[in-house]
């Protein structure tokens, strides 16, 4: 399986040009995936090592994975909007990934990401499968809340620390309760947000799910 990294140059959203890259998949992969950073005001960008880790958890499994940088961050254009641009800059990459591959998409997100990712990933019916990772709740001042996924039936997998200092397991706990199954919760015991020292941990839960939620559907 020959994969490479390359860097996408005619991805745009609304805002403007988009900054990303793109670890290819195998021939014949059945999915491409979409991975969404972290809050920009807070640093966040497509180089976090959780998004990092998250697309060498699908690639080691042959998919293309797109990352992409938000308006107005990195060499994005545009500014940041408070989650709703940032929503269309979502649904402006995974037109990109359809017109690239073709192929039914997963999306994964990480934090303020998992809560973009989320609201764009459950009305769109070219997004198979979500996986939400270090999901925020009340974070710097920020409230988030997660009542559209009472109407997600897509396949869902979470991952959160128990020691989350943006998402306390019991409220992280409240929302994905509420969701619509299939739903799937790991916690990884002793991590803070960012998962230092356990990214290995977050890789396998990822592959895992994948292998048995949805790549196993496409076998049968």
């Amino acid at each position: 399986m020959q994969l490479s990294l390359k860097t996408i140059d005619d991805l745009r959203g609304p805002a403007g040009r988009l900054e990303a890259l793109l670890n290819t998949g195998a021939a014949d992969a059945p999915f491409a995936v979409l991975v969404c950073h972290p809050h920009p005001l807070g640093g966040g960008t497509m180089h976090n090592k959780v998004v990092y880790h998250t697309m060498k958890a699908f690639q080691s499994l042959g998919l293309p994975v797109l990352r992409f940088n938000f308006r107005g961050t990195g060499l994005s254009e545009g500014a940041y909007d408070h989650a709703r641009g940032e929503q269309e800059d979502t649904r402006a990459a995974l037109d990109w990934l359809e017109r690239e591959y073709g192929l039914p998409m997963l999306l994964a997100g990480f934090s303020f990401g998992s809560y973009v990712g989320l609201r764009v990933a459950c009305t769109d019916d070219r997004v198979k499968a979500v996986v939400g990772l270090g999901l925020p709740v009340h974070a710097e001042g920020r409230d988030y809340r997660y009542e559209f996924l009472a109407e997600c039936h897509k396949p869902k997998l979470f991952i959160s620390g128990t020691q989350d200092q943006y998402g306390p397991k019991a409220m992280v706990e409240a929302e994905v309760q509420q969701a619509a199954p299939p739903t799937q919760m790991v916690w990884i015991e002793g991590a803070e947000h960012f998962f230092v020292g356990r990214l290995d941990e977050v890789r396998d839960a990822i592959t895992h799910w994948c292998r048995a939620n949805v790549l196993a559907q496409v076998a049968q």
